[in-house]
């Protein structure tokens, strides 16, 4: 038998507390693939420097590349990656490509996750 301590009801038993539970409704299982594939692509360290570098503005995979001390194929890899994940967008001006984030959720969310880590 649960009994109420405040809002929460204590569990005594192996019951479930169905007015809670029966109250829930979830999305549906493809809402929370593609929550788990964005958090997979945004669970890489290098992927997070090139979006921090984004914040400034747009950067090329050479610019990137110098400053992360890594070779432009892996830079590019992941920009791939990034892009593919809708994180990142980029711009052509003759043959130079230029990459920033894909909006300001992306800036928010790391933000957020730096909030959460610092306190």
């Amino acid at each position: 038998m649960a009994h109420e301590h405040g809002n929460l009801p204590l569990c005594d038993s192996h019951e479930a507390h169905h007015e809670i539970i029966d109250s829930i409704s979830l999305p549906e299982d493809e809402h929370f693939f593609c929550l788990a594939e964005f958090f997979s692509v945004m669970g890489d360290s290098t992927r997070i420097k090139i979006l921090y570098l984004l914040f400034e503005g747009e950067m090329c995979v050479c610019d990137i590349s110098e400053k992360l001390s890594m070779s432009m194929s892996a830079i590019s890899h992941q920009l791939r990656i990034l892009k593919d994940a809708r994180l990142v967008k980029y711009r052509k001006i003759g043959k130079s490509v230029l990459y920033s984030l894909d909006d300001e959720h992306v800036k928010t969310i790391i933000n957020m996750g730096v909030e959460h880590i610092e306190e």
